[in-house]
């Protein structure tokens, strides 16, 4: 072996594998595509919520601006799957792609005409989000029709890199482009980005479900079928499971804000920091994650991913030192960003193709309401205990459920990435 190949084999084993990027041009300009409105998107976010609060001054009504999101995607992330199954996956994510990029002139263009309205931007967040319902279960399926199993895993973790880079780029540059040139200037650009992954889309092949198996098999899709096929595969729902685990014992963001003052003697950019470290150590875990591609026992990395993440919320709780708890959330995103690459990549290996939408569907439902529920659930806890029994309890009881789980379905920790087994 040369010393080049030496260098790009240990390079691979700590760093990101970007064989995917290289391998498949199709995969290359999605990613880079979605790498683009990833950020374009969290600067609207952003945008939209200064916006709001400057046309009301009430931090509630900024606060419905994530209910109008979570609706759509709650409600229709399961039918989204089943459309994402019927019909073709690239006409599904171009048209879904088109309608963000429309959405987000109709924000610029209202926004250079004076038009101040919160019931316009209530209504252009939920549109997104059926966009985005639309979009993601057909995206996802897609990404096993363009790269070869062993390489899912180190796809996935390149895709969690763009999600976590737009979540913390996109508004920090919201912010700045707000701060200097104004609302219309953060929208514009945002609209600008959709022309990435509209390209990207454009370039792709044509994606009916099924494999070839045609329209005939396609119409059949429904939700129903979807369920009952996930019912009748316990490994695919232990994914899940140990998701819920996570998101629902064990999530403190809804709790920051008070620990920031109460533990840390902090303020609101304490608060940043809090919110900033769980999103910094997962982008960590998805630029080293070149080890990823050589783990076969995905089940068993996810039980341990998950309960790692539980460990680090409980030592959390713990700690009033603020170095050692933006280390301990670091270590926290890092541990979720690995249990979602092999989720994913479960998700897209052990499911027929004509069944991928559906799965991705649930996913999206799971993801998006189950973080919610946590904020629910660590609310309720603190106001009835403390923040520090919501946030050590929470870690805890993440760990004992998931121990728990891996006991009640042994087989999902035998699963084995090379004979991949729903």
């Amino acid at each position: 072996m040369t010393e080049t190949a030496e260098q790009g084999v240990s390079r691979t084993r700590i760093l990101a594998d970007l064989t995917p990027l290289r391998a498949s041009p199709d995969y290359r300009r999605l990613w880079f595509g979605n790498t683009v409105t990833w950020i374009g998107q969290g600067m609207t976010a952003l945008a939209v919520s200064l916006q709001v609060y400057d046309i009301t001054g009430s931090a509630f009504s900024v606060g419905l601006t994530g209910f109008c999101s979570l609706v759509p995607l709650v409600l229709l992330g399961l039918y989204s799957g089943a459309v994402a199954d019927t019909v073709d996956r690239r006409k599904l994510g171009l048209f879904s792609a088109a309608g963000s990029f429309l959405l987000s002139v109709v924000l610029a263009a209202a926004t250079f005409a004076g038009v101040e309205s919160v019931a316009l931007l209530y209504a252009v967040v939920a549109l997104q989000a059926v966009c985005f319902a639309l979009n993601s279960p057909a995206r996802s399926s897609m990404i096993a029709r363009l790269l070869p199993a062993e390489q899912l895993p180190a796809a996935n973790a390149l895709n969690a890199m763009t999600s976590t880079t737009g979540g913390l780029a996109g508004p920090m540059l919201g912010g700045l482009i707000v701060g200097w040139w104004g609302y219309e200037a953060a929208y514009t650009v945002d609209a600008v980005t959709f022309t990435a992954s509209l390209y990207a889309m454009w370039r792709l092949p044509s994606m009916l479900p099924g494999r070839g198996e045609g329209e005939k098999a396609a119409r059949r899709a429904s939700v129903r079928d979807g369920l009952r096929f996930l019912g009748s595969r316990p490994t695919l729902r232990m994914t899940f499971f140990s998701d819920l685990c996570a998101m629902v014992l064990a999530h403190p963001r809804a709790l920051f804000p008070v620990v920031a003052v109460v533990w840390f003697g902090g303020d609101a950019r304490t608060t940043g920091l809090l919110v900033a470290a769980p999103a910094l150590g997962a982008l960590l875990g998805s630029v080293f994650s070149g080890w990823l591609g050589r783990v076969h026992r995905h089940g068993l990395a996810v039980l341990v991913a998950v309960a790692c993440w539980g460990g680090a919320v409980a030592v959390f709780g713990l700690t009033r030192q603020l170095w050692l708890g933006l280390v301990m959330l670091a270590l926290a995103g890092c541990a979720d960003s690995v249990s979602m690459v092999f989720r994913n990549t479960m998700l897209q290996a052990a499911v027929p193709d004509e069944m991928r939408g559906r799965l991705q569907g649930v996913f999206i439902v799971v993801v998006a309401g189950g973080p919610r529920l946590g904020d629910l659930v660590a609310g309720s806890v603190a106001d009835l205990t403390s923040p520090a029994v919501a946030v050590t309890g929470g870690g805890l009881a993440c760990v004992l459920a998931v121990c728990l789980l891996a006991v009640w379905r042994r087989g999902f920790a035998r699963y084995d990435a090379r004979d991949p087994q729903p």
